[in-house]
């Protein structure tokens, strides 16, 4: 039986660079059976993926670990991965026929209280950091508890951020903090993985003001799949494309990417929840479960903005377009081994 003809979205996803700006792995160094699911992220017409290697409470070490264990796996395997360098890795991945996987960091808590570890970071591949996730630490306020701003050492960890060409990112982070970033920054700022507060209040989700301040630094809002965040725990396609398109709606096509932060491992997620209670309190939604727009869902998001008139030179900025203008942005040279 003959294949059946792809779709024009599928058609439009294959012809352009698509990038999910960040997904997560299981956080265990020494178990990689969960690794071979990146393939999901290829066959769903993704040509690069971020990945986190930590987040929340963790710190350098459990950081480092995770990230020593994704890097060993994927340079065992350069038939299929490319580690995502800089901007034209994407490319090179995608004429090959390979997936470019980088790296985030959900919180400056893997630097402790040590700013040269950003440095150490970026050249293991590590391309955007937050500054805060949920809760307060050494940078600035959480999204989820009382933002003071962001503090001194937050500057210094922001300048360094710059000098070294790591993305700085605000998601999870208090709103406060946020504007503080966003007011100090010299180079493009991104909320890599937040949705619109005005579709659904959520302390992590961000209002009209900070999308349209991030889109003033030349930045990029990420919107997630995460169902609680969407609103009502709802994980369709439809109610995706309508964070993608408030975004659009309010600041233009060119500062919206995706960002599923789709979860492979629900049980583990499950124990970090129950672990790190004051990170993930009752009453914001977490105890609904966990559910995730999936990897395998990117075909029919694009058929529904087609639907709504979306221009094909649109779709490709926001499938990967603008997260490839910011890669040549902020991104320096990395260093070779």
């Amino acid at each position: 039986m003959p294949a059946a003809e792809p779709t024009p979205a599928r058609r439009l996803i294959d012809a352009v660079a698509a990038w999910d700006h960040h997904a997560c792995m299981p956080l265990r160094p020494g178990d990689a059976s969960f690794l071979p699911q990146l393939a999901r992220h290829k066959a769903a017409g993704f040509d690069a993926v971020t990945l986190n290697v930590g987040f929340g409470e963790q710190g350098p070490e459990e950081h480092l670990r995770m990230l020593a264990a994704l890097r060993h796996w994927l340079l065992a395997r350069p038939a299929e991965y490319l580690l995502l360098q800089e901007a034209g890795d994407v490319e090179r991945a995608r004429a090959s026929g390979r997936l470019a996987v980088g790296f985030d960091i959900e919180g400056a808590n893997a630097i402790g209280d040590q700013v040269s570890l950003i440095q150490l970071y970026y050249d293991l591949g590590v391309r955007w950091m937050l500054m805060a996730y949920n809760v307060p630490n050494r940078v600035g306020g959480g999204c989820q508890a009382e933002d003071g701003g962001l503090t001194d050492f937050g500057r210094a960890v922001l300048a360094e951020m710059e000098r070294v060409g790591m993305q700085v990112c605000v998601s999870h982070t208090g709103h406060r903090t946020a504007r503080d970033v966003l007011e100090a920054a010299s180079r493009p700022v991104i909320f890599s993985h937040s949705n619109c507060a005005a579709l659904h209040p959520h302390p992590r989700n961000i209002p009209d003001d900070l999308i349209r301040a991030c889109a003033a630094t030349g930045g990029v809002v990420g919107i997630n799949g995460v169902g609680i965040f969407l609103g009502r725990n709802d994980i369709s396609s439809l109610t995706y494309a309508r964070h993608v398109d408030h975004v659009v709606q309010l600041v233009g096509p060119a500062h919206v990417s995706i960002a599923l932060d789709y979860v492979f491992d629900i049980g583990e997620l499950e124990a970090h929840m129950q672990r790190m209670r004051s990170t993930f309190p009752p009453g914001l939604g977490y105890e609904l479960g966990a559910r995730f727009v999936a990897p395998e869902q990117l075909e029919e998001i694009v058929q529904t903005l087609q639907g709504w008139g979306y221009r094909d030179d649109d779709l490709a900025a926001l499938l990967g377009g603008n997260l490839l203008r910011l890669a040549r942005t902020v991104w320096k040279a990395p260093v070779r081994a």
